[in-house]
């Protein structure tokens, strides 16, 4: 592809101030005072997809907020890349942490970004990542060099769980039809050296309640004679774990993958400082799984967290009571091969069993999600892989993410394709906390390299 660089320095500055303008507005999902800032986002989406080259571009409505479409079929004998994305984010409290207001978009200089870094709610994850794909169209349609089929399916539900994307998906099978799902809501290793995720874990997520006495007792009339459910729930779940940090729910390994000494030695690869994990976390040591290394515990293991515990009295003072409840969130992170609606019925079952007599249990699931795995075999991960050995001058690293998009299971499930994720974000980007942000560098660097994956994906396909 010629004049790639050219374009993008020619367009810099528009660039980067539509990405700016974009994140000034408040598209908060999660909350409904914002509902009209959400639906503006889509308008905005909408706008930024016809003047990029699309058409048929629609905002499409579901039972919660739009889906942005937009399409360019070029040839009906040429593959079709389907790009996803989000338009929503995540609230930005806590608001007093945040080093400028998060929807007043700066761009500093920093230690990893000395030619800026752009500080705002939504800078990585997801409109900036998303929107490279939006500006890479424009380049492609621009410079005549789009070689294959484009179609957009942009959300504004992924930070609240992508609740009316399933239906959305299942019923437009042939509007959505492709070869190959293209997403960047994910990172890379570290600027200097790019990654491909080729995995992501599963997630199953729970509420759990103990119920003891009919209400809230004296702690020193009754303490000692009845159980206490926080001191009753803190146990069933210590018990979860074994001294090894090994999950203790019968059958809850019985489909985990276990990857060769092959693989993990490719992993390995990656380059990695404990040292400066333990620093930047201010820990000073880690912990564990036994057997597995820290980068293997995060990504190809999986895992059991509190997630949040409460119950009794938590106020300022003291007032000695016996809770008459107490409650825990619980969420599993899970590998390919352990389905998450299994997982959880698996954890229900083994709670209920465990909690001794004088108190009653609840195991309530809320949401979950299947792990999922890209063959390094696949033409569009050969198509990914050799985009950013271009663009970066290295062959990139293929990665296991710890994290969950559980979206790209129900596309391969309904859509039949697999799904290459492209990210240009870091891990010190801060996503979902104060402070978020997103490299100039990398942005720019999404728009230089997407194009390429465009192009390497049609000549393979062929």
């Amino acid at each position: 592809m010629q004049n790639i660089k050219k374009y993008i320095d020619q367009n810099k500055d528009r660039f980067l101030n539509e990405l700016i303008e974009l994140l000034k507005i408040p598209s908060i999902s999660a909350d409904s005072a914002y509902k009209k800032d959400v639906l503006k986002t889509a308008d905005e989406i909408k706008s930024s997809l016809e003047k990029a080259g699309c058409e048929n571009v629609e905002i499409c409505q579901t039972k919660g907020y739009p889906i942005v479409f937009g399409e360019k079929i070029m040839d009906k004998n040429l593959p079709t890349v389907l790009v996803y994305g989000h338009y929503d984010v995540q609230p930005p409290d806590p608001i007093n942490l945040w080093d400028s207001p998060p929807f007043e978009p700066v761009i500093k200089k920093t230690e990893l970004h000395p030619e800026g870094a752009i500080f705002a709610r939504g800078a990585c994850d997801d409109k900036g990542q998303m929107y490279m794909h939006v500006k890479a169209m424009e380049l492609m349609t621009q410079t005549n060099q789009l070689p294959c089929n484009v179609k957009f399916m942009i959300e504004g539900e992924e930070e609240v769980g992508s609740a009316s994307l399933a239906d959305f998906v299942k019923e437009n099978h042939e509007k959505l039809s492709n070869d190959v799902i293209l997403i960047s809501d994910t990172g890379m290793i570290a600027k200097e050296v790019p990654s491909i995720t080729t995995g992501l874990r599963g997630l199953s997520y729970v509420e759990v309640e103990v119920t003891g006495p009919n209400r809230d007792l004296h702690s020193g009339l009754y303490g000692g004679a009845v159980a206490n459910p926080i001191n009753i729930l803190t146990k069933m779940i210590a018990s979860l774990h074994d001294k090894n940090n090994h999950i203790t729910i019968p059958g809850f390994y019985d489909k985990v993958e276990e990857l060769s000494k092959e693989e993990r030695a490719e992993m390995a690869k990656a380059p990695f400082s404990l040292e400066n994990y333990q620093k930047a976390l201010d820990i000073d040591a880690v912990y564990g799984e036994d057997g597995y290394t820290t980068n293997e515990r995060n990504s190809i293991r999986p895992t059991l967290d509190v997630n949040g515990i409460w119950g009794g009295y938590t106020g300022e003072g003291a007032k000695t009571v016996i809770a008459s409840q107490a409650f825990a969130k619980i969420s599993m992170r899970l590998v390919p091969n352990q389905d998450w609606e299994e997982i959880t019925q698996l954890f229900k079952n083994h709670f209920e069993s465990i909690a001794p007599k004088g108190v009653k249990v609840k195991v309530t699931p809320h949401h979950g999600g299947q792990g999922y795995v890209t063959p390094i075999d696949s033409i569009g991960y050969k198509a990914a892989s050799k985009a950013y050995a271009d663009t970066f001058g290295k062959t990139p690293i293929p990665q296991r993410s710890g994290g969950s998009i559980p979206i790209v299971s129900l596309f391969e499930k309904e859509l039949k394709s697999k799904t290459i994720l492209m990210g240009f974000g870091l891990d010190s980007d801060a996503i979902h906390s104060p402070n978020e942000h997103f490299g100039v560098w990398n942005y720019f660097k999404g728009i230089e390299t997407i194009p390429l994956f465009y192009k390497y994906f049609t000549e393979l396909y062929k």
